[in-house]
């Protein structure tokens, strides 16, 4: 089906849709759709500004983080510049150097090994641990301080633990990493390590060279913060945000991450990294089926970038209650508003309804009706009108009913002089030549039934009678008929008992069976069987009379039919004048209206079948 025709449908099945059921259509767009709207552009306009307000936010929150890491950091620069304004630290790492290198020499020019000289291996170490010792008090969260000679013998100091158990290894890193550097400090992302304590810890270093007078380096500082001093500000921003956090360095190291999942793994590859380009800025990014909003800005000193995550649905909590909330008061606000215009609108179309009921009884024939005016409105003129024109039609149906019964009555006494005559002048014949043939009481039986036959149609046309009356003037005809025709004709009748009483007009059954007999009857054939029964359906009663005599061929069948329904064209002429079945059918027509009347159907050589339709 195309769309056009598709839409002719609708529209026409609108059209056809009761007044109330249109008005209820109307009054539903027209509180719906800009309640509707409204909602939407509500929501959006909120969730909107939540998102940006929540952007905005969120990356002061994480500046002002990046800030003060910054400002530990550079807390954390200073503090790996104090080996070079401590005299005893750059005395004791030239002592320490200058050891070292004795015991390198002496080993490289005599197999023998020089002995270990543990005064001074002591001294040196208790007045460098004790250097150590001042610097972790400076700054909280410097939990760990190395420092380192030239030769890479480290010294620091373990009253607070942590220390790294790997110390050698992660010397070499360092040193080989600020080779190049000259007096600079160098920061290095988050390592993870194993403690003296045997516990798994994650820490951001500073590493910086200490040179002495000359600007020859003497050795290296390394200062360890650890992740925790990050770790506090993080846990306060997702507490927030309700989100994960992640800082990442120039290379995608993580050098923080809230799941602890990543801490000291490169993540470059990671798709969010890729999109987070710039120094600040926000993205969506769908992960576990979770659509999240990415917030991320860059430190201007260090180069971190911190980046935050924040599902969509923390995001739009607050605007999905608002949106809730919106919704629910807007499907009551429609409630209630349809409630009201279902109320307004069957009190519009009511007065209207009770108008049709009055018309369709109007239709019925009921023209005892009367609109009732309330109101001088639209509805209240139209029902002044309709009552007006109701009783100007009752006065032409009884001015047009009087002119009609008049009519009728001409016309029934026409028919009855018709039938009545004819009648008469056949059973007189068959009387004449019965009483020639047989003088007997054969004679006087055919003039006791010729005085029912005459007593029963001769009395008052107008008269109703019951099916079973019919019947019986019927058979009385059949039998003077036979006493013509010794057993020539058989009356057969199939009528239930509730039809017996059906009432009727006279003289509708025997004018048929007369007309049968005298045009269907064969002579070839030693009898003719006449049959008739009954039937009610939900249209009405039919009688069916059927015979088995000559019958008739299409073409005088079609001229009938055609002459019973009325047409001037069709007029089938018999040899009795032409009275018979059309005579009964216009009686019955003029009795019970044009619906009613006769049938016929026949077949050459097979008999007749005429059906009378009359009302329940």
């Amino acid at each position: 089906m195309s769309p056009r025709k598709r839409l002719w449908r609708i529209w026409a099945a609108l059209g056809s849709m009761r007044m109330e059921g249109k008005l209820f259509i109307v009054f539903l767009l027209l509180i719906t759709l800009p309640l509707s709207f409204i909602g939407y552009i509500s929501y959006s306009n909120y969730s909107r500004s939540i998102e940006e307000k929540t952007i905005v936010y969120s990356t002061k929150m994480l500046e002002n983080m990046m800030v003060r890491v910054d400002d530990y950091i550079e807390d954390m620069i200073r503090i790996s510049s104090i080996p070079a304004y401590q005299n005893d630290i750059k005395q004791n790492l030239i002592l320490s150097n200058s050891y070292y290198e004795k015991r390198q020499q002496t080993s490289i020019d005599n197999s023998n090994q020089v002995p270990d000289d543990f005064d001074l291996l002591l001294l040196i170490q208790r007045g460098i641990e004790g250097n150590i010792s001042f610097i972790n008090t400076i700054k909280r969260g410097a939990n760990s301080v190395y420092i380192f000679d030239q030769f890479g013998n480290g010294y620091y100091s373990t009253a607070g633990g942590g220390i790294r158990l790997n110390v050698k290894e992660s010397y070499e890193k360092w040193r080989e990493l600020i080779n190049t550097s000259g007096g600079e400090a160098r920061l290095f992302s988050t390592q993870k390590y194993t403690s003296n304590l045997q516990s798994i810890k994650y820490a951001f270093t500073v590493v910086r060279k200490v040179i002495d007078k000359s600007l020859k380096p003497i050795g290296m500082i390394a200062v360890d913060a650890n992740i925790s001093v990050i770790e506090d500000q993080m846990s306060e921003l997702d507490k927030v945000t309700n989100g994960k956090s992640v800082i990442i360095d120039e290379l995608g190291n993580v050098v923080y991450d809230s799941d602890k999942q990543r801490m000291a793994t490169n993540i470059m590859s990671d798709p969010t990294v890729a999109q987070a380009k710039g120094t600040r800025g926000s993205f969506y990014f769908e992960r576990d089926g979770v659509n999240r909003l990415y917030i991320y800005t860059t430190s201007p000193n260090t180069k971190w970038k911190v980046m935050t995550s924040i599902p969509d649905s923390e995001l739009t909590k607050d605007a999905v209650v608002i949106r809730n909330v919106t919704w629910i008061a807007t499907i009551i606000t429609i409630i209630v508003a349809l409630f009201i215009s279902v109320v307004f609108s069957f009190a519009l179309t009511n007065p209207l309804r009770k108008m049709m009921r009055l018309m369709k009884n109007v239709q019925e024939g009921d023209f005892n009706v009367q609109f009732q005016v309330k109101y001088r409105d639209e509805v209240g003129q139209l029902g002044n009108q309709f009552n007006r024109m109701i009783v100007r039609i009752d006065h032409l149906i009884q001015d047009i009913y009087l002119m009609e019964t008049k009519k009728k009555e001409a016309e029934l006494h026409a028919l009855q002089s018709q039938i009545n005559p004819h009648f008469m002048y056949n059973t007189l014949e068959s009387i004449r030549m019965a009483a020639e043939l047989n003088d007997d009481q054969i004679a006087a039986d055919m003039i006791a039934i010729l005085g029912k036959l005459l007593r029963y149609s001769i009395s008052d046309l107008h008269e109703e009678v019951t099916l079973e009356n019919e019947v019986l003037h019927m058979r009385n005809y059949v039998e003077m008929l036979n006493y013509r025709y010794p057993n020539r004709f058989h009356l057969e009748t199939h009528i239930t008992d509730d039809m017996l009483k059906y009432p009727m007009i006279k003289l509708v059954l025997q004018p048929i069976v007369e007309n049968a007999i005298y045009h269907g009857m064969d002579d070839n054939k030693a009898s003719m069987r006449i049959v008739m029964s009954s039937e009610r359906t939900p249209h009405g009663v039919l009688l069916r009379i059927k015979d088995d005599g000559l019958g008739m061929d299409e073409d005088t069948l079609d001229r009938l039919n055609r002459s019973l329904a009325g047409s001037e064209e069709a007029v089938v002429k018999r040899k009795s004048g032409g009275i018979g079945l059309k005579n009964v059918n216009e009686r019955i027509k003029l009795h019970y209206g044009n619906a009613y009347g006769l049938k016929v159907t026949s077949e050459r050589g097979k008999g007749t079948e005429v059906i009378l339709q009359f009302p329940l």
